[in-house]
């Protein structure tokens, strides 16, 4: 998903679009997560991105997408650039766990 979104809407309050928008996002992480994973992965992780417009935009946690979005409704602008894009990942073995043992 590469998608600049608008905060302004002729017939909604601002705090409405942003659920829209919170809510399109959890959507598309879902559909995401449900499809089949390649052989040898073992989940889907994201690499994200955000910003106000497309070239300001810095990588950014998944989790930190409604903390984002926020600060942006928060700075009054009306509008914002989000990034996410999955890919297969492996999960790697915490070494510091096996020292310990």
């Amino acid at each position: 998903m590469k998608k600049t979104f608008a905060l302004t809407h002729p017939k909604k309050a601002v705090p409405r679009v942003v659920d829209a928008v919170k809510f399109e996002v959890k959507k598309y992480i879902k559909r995401e997560r449900n499809k089949t994973l390649p052989a040898g992965a073992d989940f889907w992780s994201f690499d994200c991105r955000f910003g106000d417009t497309e070239q300001e935009a810095n990588v950014i946690h998944l989790k930190e997408i409604n903390k984002s979005i926020d600060a942006v409704v928060a700075k009054g602008l009306t509008s914002f650039y989000l990034e996410i894009l999955a890919k297969p990942s492996v999960r790697q073995k915490n070494i510091e766990a096996d020292d310990e043992e």
